[in-house]
């Protein structure tokens, strides 16, 4: 290793044992009992990498993690702990604490997490540098203050530097996926690949082999594992079987009952059985009503560093919000927001404005009087005319095309979803559609899929 590294730990066996170890490994070390001294060479530019104690008897060593962030971009931080192993995780996550590792620890792991956090600074240092933010667009935050979710935050605290499969599950739309890229992008793997693998990846006799080489020890997660069909899980089984030397850790996720699933046939039991080594139920969003507000402010200043202008709720609209039923959770409610950005047309949205997204559409219901052998084009026709005759004289809320199409959309695939049993590869054949254009649809149009017994 090449580079200089900053100890600020209370204890002087901890201090010298660090500065001997980084010093034969070819390290420059500082080390101090002091937050602030460590706070005054981190002003003066010293260091490429800090590591620190979090109680120290001049103070909190996470709590000096923003000004260190402030004034030193980029400078790695190193947490070392004795204290509260979870809490003290999740705390130094939302810090950005560069790693954290609880006391005692393993010196020669603290050894290679210091040398990849002097290679992650030279990165930086020759990288572009940005002020955007890093989110990937496509992704749901995890935004959350209520019960449920800190105690999501302390279960995936609790599995970030294990070895044990994870399996997450959830309705669609509340990040089952990002939880499973922030588990990975938070653990010792970071700096090593993170692959999807679909059933398509696998089905080639050479696929497994294949995505092991592409995932180079790193983490392998399986989208939807009961959409997989049997003999590919038959093949994850054997892949989760292989040699442990840089085996990659596995994860899966899915929207279904996994023990109904497996009642039904569509989930291999010893493949469940090696998936949920950790097992991470992700809540429902109306299961925390009060993360709402949190969640439209993000979307919010999402939007406006894409360009759009700031907007805001009233109170009243604020409350519609909160008591929508949100069948499609985080990402329906994001995808009401961006609409709600682009149609309000003022920077404080009404409830007005709130009721036509939500509910100024057609209602799904017969028309009274419709006749027997009547054409569905007629009895849509006479459905539209009844919803602009509701408007007065005045016109319905922009975007009525996409919205009329989602309204006759989704009952449609919702009952042909119903009709296979909530299986979208029988589905997507039973519509003659793309199974992959089937998914896209399930997501845009925020369809909750139920694993039922099949009606055909």
């Amino acid at each position: 290793m090449d580079g200089t590294i900053l100890v600020a730990d209370d204890d002087r066996t901890i201090r010298t044992v660090l500065t001997q170890a980084l010093t034969r490994a070819g390290c420059k070390v500082h080390a101090t009992s002091s937050l602030t001294t460590l706070m005054r060479w981190v002003g003066e530019g010293k260091g490429d990498v800090v590591i620190s104690d979090v109680m120290m008897p001049d103070g909190n060593g996470l709590e000096m993690l923003p000004k260190i962030a402030q004034d030193r971009p980029g400078l790695p931080v190193i947490v070392i702990s004795a204290q509260n192993t979870i809490m003290t995780a999740i705390q130094a996550a939302e810090a950005e604490a560069y790693d954290y590792l609880p006391k005692p620890f393993d010196l020669p792991d603290l050894m290679k997490r210091t040398a990849r956090a002097l290679d992650a600074r030279r990165r930086s240092a020759s990288a572009p540098t940005s002020s955007e933010d890093t989110e990937r667009p496509d992704e749901l935050p995890l935004v959350g203050r209520t019960p449920s979710m800190q105690a999501l935050y302390r279960l995936i605290a609790r599995v970030l530097n294990t070895d044990l499969a994870v399996l997450i599950t959830g309705e669609s739309g509340t990040g089952k996926s990002l939880i499973g890229r922030a588990i990975h992008d938070f653990s010792d793997r970071r700096s090593l690949p993170f692959i999807t693998a679909s059933a398509a990846d696998l089905q080639d006799i050479e696929g497994p082999a294949q995505i092991l080489a592409r995932a180079k020890g790193g983490t392998i997660i399986f989208d939807e594992i009961t959409d997989i069909p049997l003999d590919v899980q038959a093949r994850i089984v054997r892949m989760m079987d292989g040699p442990a030397d840089n085996l990659p850790r596995f994860m899966a996720t899915s929207q279904a009952d996994l023990t109904h699933a497996m009642e039904e046939g569509e989930l291999r039991q010893d493949l469940y059985y090696r998936l949920s080594g950790a097992a991470i139920a992700v809540p429902a969003l109306r299961d925390r009503v009060d993360d709402i507000p949190l969640l439209v402010e993000h979307f919010f200043a999402r939007s406006e560093r894409e360009g759009a202008p700031l907007r805001q709720l009233t109170p009243d609209a604020m409350e519609m919000v909160r008591s929508h039923p949100w069948p499609g959770n985080v990402r329906q409610l994001e995808n009401a927001i961006r609409r709600l950005v682009l149609t309000a047309r003022t920077d404080e949205i009404s409830k007005l404005d709130v009721a036509g997204v939500l509910g100024g559409q057609p209602e799904n219901e017969p028309a009274s009087g419709v006749e027997d052998g009547e054409k569905l084009s007629a009895s849509i026709g006479r459905h539209l005319r009844r919803y602009f005759d509701l408007h007065g004289n005045i016109l319905p809320p922009p975007g009525l095309y996409p919205r009329i199409l989602k309204e006759m959309e989704t009952p449609l695939i919702e009952i042909a979803l119903e009709a296979t049993g909530g299986n979208q590869a029988k589905c997507a054949d039973l519509l003659g559609i793309n199974r992959n254009t089937l998914r896209k649809k399930i997501t845009d149009l925020d369809i909750r899929v139920t694993r039922r017994r099949k009606l055909m």
